[in-house]
């Protein structure tokens, strides 16, 4: 009688554990999006909550692409870009984390799926496709990336995100001339 209430349990927690696991995961990014819509509703600062989601997930994207650079490069720049990117917004993700949960902000924990896919798609390339397209990409995030910190730096609400935005510009800045001069080097 054990053995069967005992397997009837085991068969029931594993087709929970499957039921759940089947289901669709949700985008991280838009998960912590809702939550601070609902949190911030309303607020003057609910635009700077989103640039937080928006650059936490930009912030995460670059570290993986920067330790998949170390691994599918095969250009020396490309893995010191990729060795940088890892170290400098390892250093800023911990900087926002940090940022946001003293204003209570939700972040996103795992890359949004748009991010993901950019990153299965680089991560299918290696040796000189991989150094072109992920200089490339490097090139254009980061002109996106200035864009979006110079405006959260001129027109957020919240001092603090304001300051660490503007703070971030010239190592963005930084890493738009070295991704630029990787993207020369490897034509």
């Amino acid at each position: 009688m054990k053995r069967i209430t005992l397997s009837a349990l085991l068969i029931a927690s594993m087709m929970t554990f499957s039921a759940c696991n089947s289901e669709k995961k949700e985008d991280s990014k838009e998960v912590a999006e809702e939550q601070n819509e609902e949190k911030f509703e309303d607020t003057k600062v609910e635009d700077d909550t989103e640039f937080a989601v928006a650059a936490a997930d930009g912030g995460m994207i670059e570290v993986k692409l920067g330790e998949l650079a170390q691994t599918n490069g095969s250009s020396s720049a490309v893995k010191d870009f990729g060795k940088m990117m890892v170290k400098d917004h390892s250093k800023a993700g911990d900087e926002l984390k940090a940022l946001a949960q003293q204003k209570n902000i939700t972040l996103p924990a795992t890359l949004s799926d748009d991010k993901q896919k950019k990153y299965d798609d680089l991560a299918k390339k290696k040796g000189k496709e991989f150094d072109q397209a992920y200089a490339s990409f490097m090139v254009d995030d980061h002109k996106e990336d200035i864009d979006e910190f110079q405006e959260a730096a001129k027109d957020g609400k919240d001092a603090d995100i304001k300051s660490w935005a503007a703070g971030k510009v010239p190592t963005l800045q930084h890493h738009l001339e070295m991704a630029q001069a990787m993207k020369d080097a490897v034509k």
